[in-house]
């Protein structure tokens, strides 16, 4: 249950004491958050899988470990567990298309990596081209709400030249002189 002072207003509202806020809510909250956009990898019995997250982030430098958020019906998710390797690509301004198509719930793993030039690197399906990669070994997988939190430690990296695609309200953007655009 949220905690509000008694009482409390906002905007000119009365806040509600007595419930959560509604998904579709959050999601519009969820909407005002900027973040670079991923494509996580993984190998699995059935070749390559990956998909389009928004949800990455540094964890720890020592030890070098990354947070990745992934939807509990994800494919990829279910290639990836304690011990196992995943990669993060970020991707450059330029990728949109990429994005679209990785996480398209009607693009099959084969149609996805059909369309993408990539190579195994520990193992792991690499996308060429990406603006930065990173290929983690599954540290942890934990169950939070609809999603899953994994957690992975840095195995190897490796960055290029370019600037990141940015994902904010509903949208893909990209950074001009240093601000969002």
């Amino acid at each position: 249950m949220p905690h509000v002072i008694a009482g409390a207003r906002t905007g000119g509202s009365e806040v509600d004491q007595t419930s959560a806020p509604r998904a579709d809510r959050c999601l519009d909250f969820y909407a005002g958050l900027a973040s670079g956009i991923a494509v996580v990898t993984a190998p699995s019995d059935d070749g390559p899988v990956g998909t389009t997250v928004s949800t990455v982030t540094s964890l720890s430098a020592e030890p070098p470990l990354l947070l990745v958020c992934l939807s509990h019906t994800s494919r990829t998710l279910a290639a990836i567990t304690p011990g196992s390797a995943f990669a993060v690509h970020l991707l450059g301004e330029e990728q949109g298309d990429r994005a679209r198509l990785f996480a398209s719930a009607s693009a099959t793993p084969a149609e996805r990596f059909a369309a993408e030039s990539y190579e195994e690197v520990l193992g792991v399906p690499v996308l060429a081209d990406t603006y930065a990669w990173s290929i983690c070994v599954t540290e942890e997988v934990r169950a939070y709400g609809d999603h899953c939190l994994v957690v992975g430690r840095v195995a190897a990296l490796h960055m290029a030249e370019g600037r990141p695609l940015i994902w904010h309200d509903r949208a893909f953007h990209t950074l001009v002189d240093g601000a969002a655009r």
